[in-house]
């Protein structure tokens, strides 16, 4: 017996639960599981359907199905077998036969599946078994465990020692009419591990960082697992069927995430800085499926004069747009009227550091038209095996201006030719990946498109398809006005920097 993959899928052929168990690239998997409900005649009552290379062996479970495929060769009492053993471990975990549960126990139906089945092959163990395997405990684990909360409990009262000892010295340094050693006041509420008293007894949840977290995830490349095999059957086998998929190559789309770009904006005495990240994840129907937008805006004063000052910033944007700003500014003053400033007036900002002042985020809203750049893929199957694909994109936020824009297709793999037929901007091809890449999309130059054809190839082959940019103009509508001096109101010259980037922007 040849096991290739066991999976837990609805009737439409929606993979929930997939575990492969020989060497075979994703793309193919799906191309069989998306074959198989075609396979499906209504009103037979067997458990299992041929094709000319496999065999799918299944048994309903409610409105689920357990699938197992296998090889032809395959002995069909051994896949029976299988898959009743298989059919009496899903419900074992879920108690409840529907996509959710499934889903919430995905690790666990996993790690029983690999107790089953191993390298392709039946191993012999029972319920009670696969049971035991997977809640087994581990005594070395409980004693590390025991350990690190034991340091995690003497770090926290060290903690609190040294902060108990660094309230007793600004109380001593206060009475003496001294500043706390080595720090000012808004040293330690944007920057340090102390707070002082009156910024600690705010009921505050999260601290803004006085410099911003750039943490960038570049899309990488997925690959099947490899597991070996046993016997002249998985050889012909995989062999037979390796050529047929693909994976992305991972060092073209790691290459083209986004760098921090060195800034050409002179910086004043009074610098701002509004950073932006976006993660997206959209369906090929352009539904949103992920949708998360961060940003930060930052200070930076480098002339004593201007410390005391307030920063106006007018917020035009209509979405549930969630503002925070730093425990120490008023956020009375910033609620009633957008003024960004300090709770104390007389307390200037700290100097020659980059403060976060004010953050905000959106997230999970269901609107389509959220997407700053719509990208469509239509791949269709065309003649000798091979794809015709039609990608076209379309700026979807006016205001918007978009630089370097990349976006990264996935090629199959093999000897795939690939023929340009019409493009905008340029092209390249890197490994298994092409990648299209303009330089400017704004209103005068919202959309384009591109079009090839590659042979062979199958539609999944070019999911999924990443996006990159870099841009001085901001998702959110905000915008700083002006900046004055909070004693008299008299105007400050301030410069101003916009950065926006994606983190992750794929069409799954």
């Amino acid at each position: 017996m040849v096991l290739i993959a066991a999976t837990v899928c609805t009737k439409s052929g929606k993979a929930l639960v997939s575990r492969q168990f020989v060497e075979m690239t994703k793309a193919r998997i799906e191309g069989l599981l998306a074959a198989f409900p075609k396979l499906m005649t209504a009103g037979r009552q067997h458990t299992f359907v041929e094709t000319e290379s496999v065999r799918y062996v299944y048994q309903p479970l409610d409105k689920l199905y357990m699938l197992l495929i296998t090889t032809k060769a395959s002995n069909i009492l051994e896949d029976l077998e299988t898959l009743r053993l298989f059919s009496r471990v899903v419900p074992e975990y879920c108690t409840q036969l529907t996509e959710a549960e499934v889903l919430n126990h995905a690790f666990n139906l996993l790690f029983a599946f690999d107790e089953i089945v191993a390298l392709g092959y039946r191993e012999s163990v029972n319920l009670a078994q696969v049971r035991s395997f997977v809640e087994m405990d581990s005594h070395e684990e409980k004693i590390f465990q025991a350990v690190r909360q034991t340091q995690e409990r003497e770090a926290a009262n060290r903690m609190r020692e040294r902060a108990k000892e660094l309230q007793r010295e600004r109380l001593e340094a206060a009475k003496r009419g001294q500043p706390p050693r080595g720090q000012n006041y808004f040293g330690t509420g944007f920057g340090s591990s102390s707070m002082p008293s009156s910024a600690a007894s705010e009921p505050v949840t999260e601290k803004i960082p006085t410099t911003p977290a750039r943490e960038i995830s570049r899309p990488t490349g997925r690959s099947a697992m490899k597991l070996g095999s046993r016997g002249t059957d998985a050889d012909s086998f995989v062999s037979k069927l390796r050529s047929e998929g693909d994976t992305v190559a991972p060092s073209a789309a790691t290459a083209l995430a986004p760098k921090e770009k060195v800034s050409n904006v002179e910086h004043k005495d009074v610098h701002l800085r509004f950073e932006e990240h976006l993660s997206l994840v959209a369906g090929r129907d352009g539904d949103i499926q992920n949708f998360e937008l961060s940003g930060l805006l930052t200070l930076r004063i480098s002339n004593e004069q201007y410390g005391r000052i307030h920063v106006h910033v007018d917020n035009t944007d209509t979405r549930p747009l969630q503002l925070q700003t730093h425990p120490n500014v008023d956020k009375e003053a910033f609620r009633a009227s957008g003024v960004i400033g300090l709770k104390q007036a007389q307390r200037p900002f700290p100097m020659n550091s980059d403060v976060g002042v004010l953050k905000w985020r959106l997230a999970n809203v269901n609107d389509d038209k959220l997407a700053p750049l719509s990208v469509n893929c239509w791949p269709s199957e065309g003649t000798n095996g091979g794809c015709d694909v039609n990608i076209e994109y379309e700026l979807e936020q006016d205001h918007l201006v978009l630089s370097d824009v990349n976006i990264i297709i996935p090629l199959p793999i093999g000897n795939s030719s690939v023929v340009v037929h019409q493009w905008e901007g340029s092209y390249s091809q890197k490994g298994r990946t092409l990648i299209w890449s303009i330089p400017l999309v704004d209103a005068d130059h919202r959309s384009g498109s591109l079009e090839f054809t590659v042979s062979p190839a199958i539609p999944n082959d070019f999911f999924p398809l990443s996006v990159t940019w870099t841009s001085v103009t901001s998702l959110a509508l905000l915008k700083a006005v002006k900046v004055t001096q909070a004693e008299d109101g008299t105007p400050v010259d301030f410069s101003e920097e916009v950065s926006f980037h994606t983190d992750k922007y794929e069409i799954v």
